[in-house]
């Protein structure tokens, strides 16, 4: 479009949109301006045209040519009164073609009355006029075939009055007729410079606008693609839940939090049971169904703090703040019993679905998780090598006073039976294998 811009493509020869929306558009977009213009205009030619009347009153005195001056005079100033009052009220009065041209018309047949009743003061007429010619390209907004018919009606009405009733001479009146000639070039140039400008920066500013509009667009576009990709690259595709690498983003803001506070904070493996032959029994959908429904209970049972991830596999990691090792054994069982309760048609009795938990605390010298789900995934191995469907705590490590232990661990809290109450059973046991010292045979 900006190349096109003042070009015959976009302009008409009266310096207009040649597509009718745009220049509605345009005239849409000025329409206040007009408004505000045409009032200011008429106001103006109502106080001269008053003006007039003490002058008028001043070379003729008081008769009948100043009689009928007068008359038309108040009537002017009436119409564009009148006029002003209805752009007041509404101002897309402004743009209407009627309104404005029987006004133009009626001042304008005024002053060639003017030049009838008082033929003695040729400069005052002579000015007049141009002032006049001058005040319809440059005051008045109307469109360009309508300027050039007042101006017309205005050169002819000064011949006609000039060459049969009035006695100005001949010379004044071809001097005059070649100054409005002269200015009506002018101010057909002019106004024509104006409107084009205009328009070009009215399509400049449509097409800045556009481009204000796609830029946006693509901004909100590249935004929610970002949001897509941090999505993607934070979130396990099956299960929804947290992967692995976003898991120990949160897992070592917890840990942190948790150092710098002093309070516990408890990592537990979760793994599901049999899952391969359950893969390769029912086949990878089946599979894939049973890895999404264990992530919906492990997010069903847990709190609003804690942090659940997909750590590989069918192994899930959750980290449980403000959680000493009671807390999260009792969370892992409702886990364990919540799963073990399910009833997949697909599966079948033949197939039970069931979870293996570990357990392990961060300790309060360690900085890094790693240790701690090293001693969670022993307990995970542990509770799969007695019988699976399990929670098993591992104990905390040796104090520094028992580093010459030939193990790092004293022994293994088994806290789930299967034909037993173990939420019930693990805060009562938790306790048992910590309060005791080492293991016997030990030293």
């Amino acid at each position: 479009m900006r190349q096109l811009i003042g070009e015959a493509e976009l302009l008409n020869w009266q310096a207009e949109f040649r597509d009718p929306a745009m220049e509605a558009l345009f005239k849409r977009s000025i329409l206040a301006h007009h408004a505000c213009q045409l009032r200011l205009a008429l106001c103006l030619i109502a106080g001269l045209f008053l003006a007039f009347v003490l002058a008028d009153y001043v070379l003729l005195g008081f008769g009948d040519s100043f009689a009928t001056l007068l008359s038309v005079r108040l009537v002017t100033v009436a119409a564009c009164l009148v006029v002003v009052l209805a752009i007041w009220r509404r101002p897309a009065v402004a743009q209407m073609i009627l309104p404005i041209n029987l006004v133009c018309l009626l001042c304008l047949s005024v002053m060639l009355l003017t030049i009838l009743l008082r033929p003695l003061h040729e400069g005052i007429h002579v000015a007049s006029l141009v002032v006049a010619s001058m005040a319809l390209y440059l005051f008045l907004p109307n469109r360009l075939p309508w300027m050039l018919a007042g101006n017309a009606y205005l050169i002819a009405g000064f011949l006609t009055v000039s060459l049969s009733g009035s006695s100005l001479p001949t010379v004044l009146v071809m001097t005059s007729l070649l100054l409005l000639i002269f200015v009506n070039l002018l101010g057909l140039m002019t106004i024509t410079r104006i409107k084009r400008l205009k328009r070009e920066q009215f399509a400049l500013l449509l097409e800045e606008r556009s481009t204000n509009r796609r830029l946006k667009e693509e901004i909100q576009e590249r935004e929610e693609l970002e949001a897509r990709l941090r999505h993607m690259a934070c979130t396990d595709g099956l299960t929804g839940i947290s992967n692995r690498r976003h898991f120990f983003e949160l897992a070592e803001q917890e840990l942190r939090r948790a150092r710098r506070d002093g309070t516990p904070l408890a990592l537990c493996m979760v793994d599901v049971d049999l899952f391969k032959q359950l893969n390769d029994r029912h086949g990878h959908a089946v599979g894939d169904l049973v890895l999404t429904t264990v992530a919906g209970c492990c997010q069903s049972v847990l709190r609003e703090s804690d942090v659940l991830g997909r750590y590989g596999g069918e192994e899930f990691v959750i980290a449980l703040p403000l959680a000493d090792l009671g807390t999260a054994a009792a969370i892992a069982e409702r886990l364990r019993k919540r799963v073990s309760a399910l009833k997949l048609p697909m599966l079948g009795d033949e197939t039970p679905l069931t979870v293996t938990v570990g357990i392990s605390r961060i300790e309060a010298h360690e900085t890094r998780l790693d240790p701690a789900l090293l001693r969670a995934d022993k307990a995970l191995y542990k509770g799969k090598s007695q019988g699976r469907n399990r929670v098993v705590v591992s104990p905390r490590p040796l104090p520094d006073n028992h580093a010459s232990f030939s193990g790092t661990d004293w022994a293994y809290c088994l806290m789930t039976m299967p034909d037993a109450d173990a939420a019930t059973d693990a805060v009562g046991m938790l306790a048992a294998p910590l309060a005791v010292g080492p293991p016997p045979g030990r030293s």
